[in-house]
């Protein structure tokens, strides 16, 4: 193994694997980010239920709760992905982040170590409300099993980023939580979660289509089999294609940010 190995795979591993071990121990973080979807799953669902339309054939009413459902496995995923990224501004305000730069690591090192850290524990937050899937009336083989944790892991993979992103370039917590609430919201609004992009305006179909949230809800429903709910023409191979590009675009931007202004 070469230095620049040494020096990059190591220390991504060490992150990782200390964000993981910080985000379980704040248990409060865990009910927060997992809890709101439940509670949104289960309110929002139920109350609009009735104004969903019936199914294609007209005889069975469609349970808004299902379609619902992929909507706020993708909130989960959303919330734990972007603010597992607090870390980033508490370890620069402690010193450790100094020491980071100030070390033998590489910025790539740096950057795949936070990434992977909150696309991990985002991953485990999606599961655990997958696992309410039964409950929506959902029956997943292992292929759509396995395709569902490929599209969560993806989707992970890049909203961490541009959470890392926005955390870097911001001074305080505070800041960073108000920035992140002026994007999260439309950003899972306009996915697809809340409603099929099909019935929105023109307009709002253009900024639909330039989320990367989209295509990872896509893939994520297309998944659970619940497509024909929607009028999307994606499949999931496309969307999980898109999101991958996604993933490696705000990638290489984070590490251009990190290379470019050195924090502390």
């Amino acid at each position: 193994m070469t230095d620049a190995q040494v020096f990059t795979l190591l220390p991504a591993f060490s992150l990782a694997r200390r964000e993981l071990v910080r985000f379980y121990r704040q248990r409060a973080r865990i009910i927060g980010s997992l809890g709101t979807p439940i509670v949104l799953w289960a309110l929002l669902g139920s109350g609009l239920q009735a104004a969903f339309p019936s199914s294609p054939g007209g005889t069975n009413p469609v349970s808004y709760l299902k379609y619902f459902f992929p909507g706020n496995l993708v909130l989960t995923i959303l919330f734990t992905s972007i603010f597992t990224n607090i870390s980033v501004i508490e370890d620069r305000n402690e010193g450790f982040l100094q020491g980071v730069l100030v070390a033998p690591v590489t910025r790539l090192g740096l950057v795949f170590g936070k990434v992977w850290g909150g696309a991990v524990i985002a991953l485990i937050q999606g599961i655990l409300f997958l696992s309410l899937a039964p409950l929506a009336g959902f029956s997943l083989s292992f292929l759509a099993l396995i395709q569902i944790l490929l599209a969560i892991l993806v989707t992970s993979l890049c909203l961490t980023t541009i959470g890392f992103i926005f955390a870097w370039k911001l001074d305080s917590i505070q800041g960073f939580h108000s920035v992140m609430n002026l994007f999260l919201m439309p950003m899972w609004l306009l996915s697809g979660a809340f409603f099929p992009a099909s019935r929105a305006p023109f307009v709002l179909k253009i900024v639909i289509y330039c989320n990367p949230l989209t295509y990872g809800f896509t893939a994520i429903q297309s998944c659970l089999q619940s497509q024909n709910l929607s009028s999307s023409v994606l499949t999931y191979s496309s969307a999980i294609a898109i999101e991958i590009l996604f993933a490696l675009v705000t990638t290489l931007i984070a590490i251009q940010v990190v290379s470019s202004r050195k924090k502390g």
